[in-house]
């Protein structure tokens, strides 16, 4: 009998959500820098010094913060799959009632939910706990170092586009050339989030944008502000 294979969007949320983080504070961190340093007036060289280094320092702080968080995560689930294997090796029968009792909440009859749970407990038992008392599976378990590798090399390719901008665009045009093209990577980054995630487009862009568009407009600021006062 050949087995019917089902893609389903939920077992991208682990990369996909550390990948969309990491894109967009890399466009949005590095463009709001840029554009900080070029409206206090600084020269081109300063500009690509510091829109550099707030990628390298962007990339590492990304890819420890997401490990240093997602470990915490695995942590608990490790925690929680020991204490319940040492409940199954103390009274299985007391996790045998609690696994039926699970089943007759879902709709299942209290005598279909026995068996179920019996048959699964003899199958697999801390698996069935994990599973429906716990709620961890393979596609939801926590995954540091994926996380902390998607999220570096999404913030360093979000970070190079703006860094691009700052390299070509002529100074005369550098804020606004700067702030346009970040909007629109920004604009492309949620719109392919979207439909990576299989939900409608507009909200998600809308939400980047805004953000986006609020944190340039307001490290431009300061920016002409410390230009001006110096």
């Amino acid at each position: 009998m050949r087995r019917h294979k089902e893609a389903h969007l939920v077992a991208r949320i682990g990369w996909l959500r550390a990948a969309v983080l990491g894109a967009n504070d890399g466009i949005v961190s590095t463009a709001s820098l840029i554009l900080g340093v070029a409206a206090s007036g600084a020269d081109r060289p300063a500009v690509l010094v510091a829109a550099m280094a707030g990628l390298v320092a962007g990339a590492m702080s990304m890819a420890a913060g997401e490990y240093v968080s997602v470990s915490s995560q695995a942590d608990t689930e490790a925690a929680d799959l020991a204490r319940e294997r040492a409940e199954l090796a103390t009274d299985p029968e007391v996790e045998r009632r609690e696994l039926a009792a699970i089943y007759v909440g879902r709709g299942v009859d209290a005598d279909t939910a026995d068996r179920v749970a019996a048959q699964m407990m003899a199958h697999d038992a801390l698996g069935a706990h994990a599973r429906d008392e716990l709620h961890i599976t393979d596609v939801t378990a926590a995954r540091p170092v994926v996380a902390a590798l998607a999220s570096a090399a999404t913030f360093t390719a979000g970070a190079l586009l703006p860094v691009l901008l700052a390299a070509l665009l002529p100074m005369a045009w550098m804020v606004v050339g700067e702030a346009a093209g970040s909007i629109l990577f920004l604009a492309v980054l949620g719109a392919l989030g979207a439909r990576a995630g299989g939900a409608a487009i507009g909200r998600p862009v809308l939400r980047v944008v805004f953000w986006g568009a609020l944190a340039m407009a307001l490290t431009a600021g300061i920016g002409r502000l410390v230009g001006t006062a110096v």
